[in-house]
């Protein structure tokens, strides 16, 4: 790549735990001949997804090309935050091939593309893709409709329908905007779950869009990758349910950190998530626990009562042992004392 060529940006976008991280991980350790960097916008006060990346980081894609702009949409930042980030990503030498840009899971991503725009950048970069992940077994049981599943044909089937839930809209524009969208955790969905997932986002994608399934983020980047869309000058073929509107809010959603003591059993808590999404509509959980006895860090992934888990790394010797979760909701399901109460009982919540 010349000096005088725009660097590419690949955006991924997709809705809560639909497998971005999984997916730029892959890619991190795949590069197809690229030097990659990483830019992270998360939701909540800490980069979680970011250290996860850090974590994985090889000699293509090294920790110092891996940037975190927490607690605050690039896109309503652009001047403080998102500029200087990919100004000082593109200043890195060696220069990166390729800046990957992982949205937060409910970011709408037109409004990002404005920001490429940006006199101080759009000669120098240029959207090469926007990719959207969809959990095809949350898809496929039409958990994006107002009234679930049985709502989900109903709303397909008439256009009129305008009481969209927020949720709804996050994914419906995620899908307008992209170049790809790809069905992750088949697995999970089963090949009826994938078939139904398929139509629901033909459906809603409004020009021809490929739809690929995708396990474990395990994709060739030349599906993804140098797909030279060039998506900030094609603004018009990518609709949004925000078009009328110069600003977008994200009022619908709100997050708060809980801090949690040493855990003696990482099933309690992961039954404490579940009871949480199950009963007071918690949309994403993440973060870490120290586990007694257990000199790893236990890494926790929830999307509704669908809970994750796994060791990641050894405590450092001077890192306390502390756990922290970032819990997302809208925010009218966001009560700290609820939360609290749900994840380590009322004594804690107390305190």
């Amino acid at each position: 790549m010349t000096d005088l060529a725009k660097l590419p940006v690949t955006v991924i976008t997709g809705f809560l735990g639909s497998g971005k991280t999984t997916l730029i991980t892959q890619l991190m350790q795949n590069p197809g001949g690229r030097r990659l960097a990483v830019v992270v916008n998360e939701f909540g006060d800490v980069g979680v997804d970011g250290e996860i990346l850090k974590g994985c980081a090889i000699p293509d894609c090294p920790a110092e090309n891996i940037m975190e702009l927490a607690n605050g949409c690039i896109c309503c930042t652009v001047a403080d935050d998102f500029i200087p980030t990919i100004e000082a990503l593109m200043a890195l030498e060696p220069r990166p091939d390729h800046i990957l840009i992982e949205t937060s899971g409910l970011a709408l991503p037109k409004p990002l593309l404005k920001a490429f725009d940006w006199p101080d950048i759009r000669s120098k970069i240029t959207v090469d893709g926007v990719i959207a992940l969809a959990d095809a077994e949350a898809v496929a049981a039409g958990r994006f409709a107002p009234d679930v599943a049985k709502v989900d044909a109903q709303r397909l089937a008439d256009d009129s329908l305008d009481h969209e839930t927020p949720l709804s809209e996050v994914f419906e524009d995620q899908i307008s905007c992209a170049d790809i969208v790809l069905l992750t955790k088949p697995d999970l969905a089963g090949p009826e779950g994938v078939a139904r997932a398929r139509e629901i986002v033909l459906a809603e994608a409004p020009r021809a869009l490929p739809v690929v399934e995708v396990a474990e983020g395990a994709v060739d980047p030349r599906v993804i990758l140098g797909l030279e869309a060039a998506a900030e000058d094609d603004m018009a073929a990518r609709p949004s349910h925000h078009d009328d509107h110069d600003d977008h809010e994200h009022d619908d959603f709100d997050s708060i950190v809980v801090e949690i003591p040493e855990q003696a059993a990482p099933d309690e808590l992961v039954a404490a998530i579940e009871a949480l999404a199950r009963d007071h509509d918690i949309l994403r959980v993440k973060g870490h626990a120290a586990v007694t006895g257990k000199p790893m860090r236990l890494l926790v992934q929830a999307v509704g009562a669908r809970v994750r888990h796994q060791y990641d790394r050894p405590w450092g010797p001077d890192e306390a042992r502390q756990g922290r979760l970032v819990v997302i909701a809208e925010h009218d399901r966001i009560d700290r004392a609820v939360i609290e109460a749900a994840l380590f009982g009322h004594a804690q919540a107390a305190e």
